[in-house]
């Protein structure tokens, strides 16, 4: 046992495809490529620039472009996100001597919103120093910079075979020509209307009437900015005519954006965090992403506590009090890293994790009010895309992306096509206030200008005896939940396609609740969960989009699945050899 950690720094029918290759013999490298992802358009866009030559790299680009194009809801060039990498010892060998990459590396590609320059910390507070709730979530003033922009362009030009244009390709096409609006984003439209922006209802409301579903979906605008971008790279969105365009567009609807905002704008390139739960390794998500320290500190409790799956309540008790204490200290400790000292090797060690089982009683719920009266947690919200990719030589990523709520601020810049995010709601507006998603926020986490919001995005690999998962999802505060209760699956020998269906249970510290999708929890699991003190929440719908791909070396086997919950698909495509 391993237990150690280490970092820098109403369901819609689905889609989803699974597909095996079994043969004879072990394969060193995947039997063939596959894509995973929340839209079926955007999944033919990863495998068809890897089948003109890309590898993993190009499909990310091709893949978050085609979300922001078929997905408005969750992801957008107006938005961010965060895209783990995995170079395989043969990609990331060719690109050493000029990048200075060890072979087999990880990378964590850091595409988060940065709040503008003149960004305050009480720029979302009344004169009373109370929240103004729709300040940080409608309109221009909620948006931070868009990193999603800058990040495709170093993912192309950086880790790609193909280069910016052609992996922008088919999410222009699909701009420009349209497609047939799906009915999960048709409720969308329908419910979030009355909050778009003239220049958005026009593109998804045309006339005053909503899309609905089987209408064909033009985003002309989009289409040329997309166009600009793969011509010009980084200057064509954060520079020039364009950028000139944002900005005038954000200050006219009272934002706060400058031209110089744009132009600083920088990704960051961090060490993933990397921590072991039995036999397997997982690389996951640093700071500024909240979701990996929770995976780590959560596994590591189950690991002390000498958990296994009794498929019974006692066993989603050990599950819900770790959860417990590792969201305790998500709300404590953690923001941007940039800005803010983090304890991260204190919480992510053994003993830590050795100090938080003992607290843990296997007959009762320990109060949240009991742990920590001060800490005050903060999540981003749910609307949100994920995607997991794999190529034929091994190389993968794992990527989630956001704009914050349904079509993030609900405001888009007039003839650009760009839908701007409202992450400003991720920041703490106060320490007593909750935002969107009924989370309050801490000073670790406060406004300041450029600094990247908290989030529990967390694209994750997992490496162990039963082969390699790619997974992620969307779901605001429940993300790390979502992706923690798919790896015990993994590792409980569970297939692709089980790990995205399994009902979903939740807790995030605060509120002292316990959420559970339809199905999750049985009568006896719910009764004996209430005896040991849980409040039990249970939910009319369910929640989540998990996008996985798994790889089995040992049997050649190379699954991917989307949520059945939503409209996606996986995607196989084998090579010749299989």
């Amino acid at each position: 046992m391993k237990g150690f950690v280490s970092a820098a720094a109403g369901v819609l029918l689905s889609l989803s495809l699974l597909v095996d290759a079994a043969p004879a013999r072990a394969g060193v490298n995947p039997p063939g490529i596959a894509v995973a992802s929340a839209h079926p358009l955007a999944t033919d866009a990863g495998i068809e620039v890897m089948q003109a030559g890309g590898n993993a790299f190009d499909a990310a680009v091709a893949v978050s472009a085609a979300l922001s194009v078929v997905e408005p809801t969750g992801s957008g060039i107006g938005g961010g996100g965060f895209w783990l990498l995995h170079l395989t010892a043969k990609d990331a060998a060719a690109k050493s001597a000029a990048q200075n990459k060890n072979e087999g590396s990880d990378v964590f590609v850091d595409g988060r919103e940065v709040a503008p320059m003149a960004a305050t910390a009480d720029m979302y507070l009344d004169a009373q120093g109370k929240a103004i709730d729709i300040a940080s979530r409608d309109g221009a003033l909620a948006a931070g910079i868009p990193g999603e922009p800058a990040a495709l362009v170093q993912l192309a030009s950086k880790y790609g075979k193909l280069g910016l244009a052609r992996d922008l390709a088919p999410a222009i096409r699909y701009a420009h020509d349209g497609f047939a609006v799906d009915p999960k984003l048709a409720h969308a439209i329908s419910e979030n209307v009355s909050r778009l922006s003239p220049a958005a209802a026009a593109i998804f409301a045309p006339g005053g009437k909503p899309l609905a579903a089987g209408d064909k979906l033009v985003q002309a605008d989009l289409s040329k900015t997309l166009q600009l971008l793969a011509s010009k790279g980084v200057a064509g969105f954060y520079q020039g005519n364009l950028a000139h365009t944002l900005v005038a567009g954000v200050r006219a609807a009272r934002g706060i954006w400058s031209e110089d905002d744009l132009a600083r704008y920088s990704v960051v390139e961090r060490e993933p965090l990397v921590t072991y739960f039995r036999d397997y390794k997982l690389v996951t998500s640093p700071p500024p992403s909240a979701g990996g320290i929770a995976l780590a500190e959560t596994l590591q409790q189950l690991e002390v506590l000498g958990w296994t799956d009794t498929h019974d309540a006692a066993a989603k008790h050990l599950v819900i009090e770790s959860l417990r204490r590792a969201y305790h200290d998500r709300a404590q400790y953690l923001g941007d890293p940039d800005f803010v000292s983090i304890p991260l090797t204190r919480l992510a060690s053994r003993d830590y994790a050795i100090s938080l089982a003992r607290s843990i009683d296997r007959k009762h719920a320990t109060p949240s009010s009991s742990l920590d009266a001060a800490a005050k947690p903060a999540v981003e919200g749910g609307q949100t895309s994920h995607f997991s990719v794999i190529d034929a030589d091994g190389n993968r990523v794992a990527a989630t992306m956001s704009i914050n709520l349904p079509f993030g601020s609900g405001f888009m810049v007039p003839s650009t096509g760009v839908l701007l995010n409202d992450e400003m709601d991720d920041f703490a507006a106060s320490t007593t206030a909750s935002n969107a998603y009924g989370l309050i926020g801490s000073k670790a986490n406060a406004v300041a200008p450029r600094k990247r919001p908290l989030s529990t995005m967390t694209p994750t690999f997992v490496e162990g005896p039963n082969g390699t998962l790619v997974i992620g999802t969307p779901g605001g505060s429940r993300i790390a939940t979502m992706v923690l209760l798919g790896i015990l699956n993994f590792v409980d020998g569970a297939d692709a396609q089980t790990i995205v269906a399994a009902p979903r249970y939740h807790h995030q510290y605060l509120p002292d609740v316990v959420q559970f999708e339809p199905g999750a929890l049985s009568d006896a699991e719910q009764q004996d969960l209430a005896a040991m003190g849980d409040t039990l929440k249970p939910l009319s719908s369910t929640y989540g989009n998990l996008q996985v791909v798994l790889w089995k070396p040992q049997t050649d086997v190379l699954q991917a699945a989307a949520d059945p919950r939503a409209v996606g698909t996986g995607r196989v495509v084998l090579t010749a050899a299989h």
